[in-house]
């Protein structure tokens, strides 16, 4: 984007408005000044996000390669039952409680049996690997969160998201999330108005200038970079701030109001109409034996339904509760369909079609996993890597900016304080308001932004002070030499 610190030759006094009615002329003034400020003071955050946000983009590939043995068997001809899998993974685990199965996404992968074991930290499981064509268990190992991430990739997702901090560090990542956009939009605003030379002015927005040195080349990097870059950097912005504390509940409440909310199956929480059909076996996590004889004839209810590919069977989660098979495709083209299965029929009694969804919950589903790197696969994980180099990139040359134009340097001195005095009516009130609506939606950019709105009044009084003192100064020499 644009310099963090951009200056240019002025003839007006410091603080003299300009002429009402030049909105943009006006505007633009203090689009550099909320941009200079965003930069300095909330580029290391955006900094700290971007290189954790790389590492979780990379740690699929990662998690891969560190737990093949867990993940990875030969391909064999045939496969043994889930029962005599999920029997396996009791043996291995008599302490451990079976809450769902995972099936293998491809040939020569492992079935994932998860268990709710004492001892284990909140959305994790234990996760035990079993080899889908012998039941031999290869491994066992925590599994955190709805992605199944194991140790590595569920250390470098905690980074990204608190910094190992517990809630109290989620603050950090929320102020980045929604500053990004700020800064991502102010700096294009910015870089798209610069005055360019006819005929070179395309050219000039999308690759940085040819032969430049010095301050106008970082400046031109640092612009067509931020430019290919602005529209991931939005697409992670906005769906950055879905997890985040604050204003995470205010885009959940949204959602609920306007009927955008990701439906669930109903007759999953167990009773219902069906509950009389459920043995006594099956009421609970304690009917081993009972869930592992039915789990086969779950999973074929669920195939004749026309679920395939990867599933998760969810196991009742109360008493007369039917087993819940999802589709857990998330690579584009998804396939997340749901069916619940009554354990004591084997029949469906009620099924979810993504294709039903709600348009919003869709865009939701797919912003979340675009976000985490699934959509796509690796091509998705490469462009995230892209998306967060180009982040730093960025930083490191606005900062790099600001250096070369420090004061000392001896450029020429910022835009004018209150140019915003200079706006049209019209366009000032409908702005404020927006403003003041969007920092009630976001708190941490509500409230960060008033703290940079009194830090910029604090230095602009502390400047007519030295003014002040410099005048009497002057004076009181002048009289003297007189």
């Amino acid at each position: 984007m644009s310099s963090i610190l951009e200056t240019e030759p002025t003839t007006e006094p410091p603080g003299s408005p300009a002429p009402r009615g030049a909105s943009w002329a006006a505007l633009r003034p203090l689009v550099l000044r909320l941009h200079f400020y965003a930069g300095v003071l909330v580029a290391p955050f955006l900094l700290v996000a971007a290189a954790t946000g790389l590492l979780y983009a990379a740690s699929w590939q990662v998690e891969k390669i560190v737990y093949s043995h867990e993940l990875y068997v030969p391909a064999g001809p045939a496969t043994t039952p889930l029962s005599q899998q999920v029997a396996a993974a009791r043996a291995a685990q008599p302490r451990g409680t079976v809450t769902s199965v995972r099936t293998p996404a491809e040939p020569g992968r492992t079935t994932a049996v998860l268990m709710e074991v004492p001892g284990l930290a909140p959305s994790t499981k234990l996760a035990v690997f079993v080899d889908p064509h012998t039941a031999e268990v290869r491994g066992t190992l925590e599994s955190y969160g709805g992605s199944g991430a194991l140790p590595v990739r569920a250390w470098v997702s905690h980074l990204h998201r608190n910094l190992h901090l517990g809630e109290p560090g989620r603050i950090y990542s929320e102020l980045a999330a929604s500053w990004l956009w700020v800064v991502a939009l102010g700096g294009l605003l910015l870089w798209l108005s610069r005055r360019r030379r006819p005929g070179r002015r395309v050219r000039r927005l999308l690759a940085p200038e040819p032969g430049t040195t010095g301050l106008r080349r970082t400046l031109s990097w640092h612009g067509a970079v931020g430019l290919w870059a602005v529209t991931g950097l939005l697409f992670l912005s906005a769906t950055g701030l879905t997890w985040s504390a604050y204003a995470g509940e205010n885009v959940s409440g949204l959602r609920a109001a306007l009927d955008w909310s990701t439906p669930s199956l109903s007759s999953a929480s167990g009773g219902g109409d069906h509950a009389a059909h459920a043995a006594t076996g099956h009421a609970s996590h304690g009917g081993h034996a009972a869930h592992g004889a039915v789990v086969d004839r779950v999973a074929g209810a669920a195939a004749r339904a026309g679920l395939f590919g990867p599933l998760e069977i969810v196991w009742p989660g109360g008493s007369g509760g039917a087993y819940v098979v999802k589709e857990i495709d998330n690579v584009w083209p998804q396939r997340l369909d749901q069916v619940a299965v009554d354990p004591g029929t084997a029949q469906v009694v009620e099924e979810l079609r993504f294709a039903d969804h709600p348009p919003a919950a869709k865009l939701a589903r797919w912003g979340i996993d675009g976000h985490m790197g699934v959509l796509f696969g690796p091509a998705n994980q490469l462009l995230l890597i892209a998306l967060a180099a180009g982040l730093v990139f960025l930083v490191g040359y606005g900062y790099r900016m600001w250096w070369q134009r420090r004061p000392t340097r001896g450029f020429a001195r910022p835009y004018r304080r209150g140019a915003w005095r200079g706006v049209r009516w019209a366009v000032l009130v409908p702005a404020a308001v927006a403003v003041v609506a969007v920092g009630w939606f976001l708190p941490l950019l509500g409230v960060s932004l008033a703290a940079f709105l009194l830090l910029d009044v604090l230095l602009g009084v502390l400047v007519g002070v030295r003014a002040r003192v410099a005048s009497k100064a002057r004076r009181r020499s002048g009289q003297v030499t007189s």
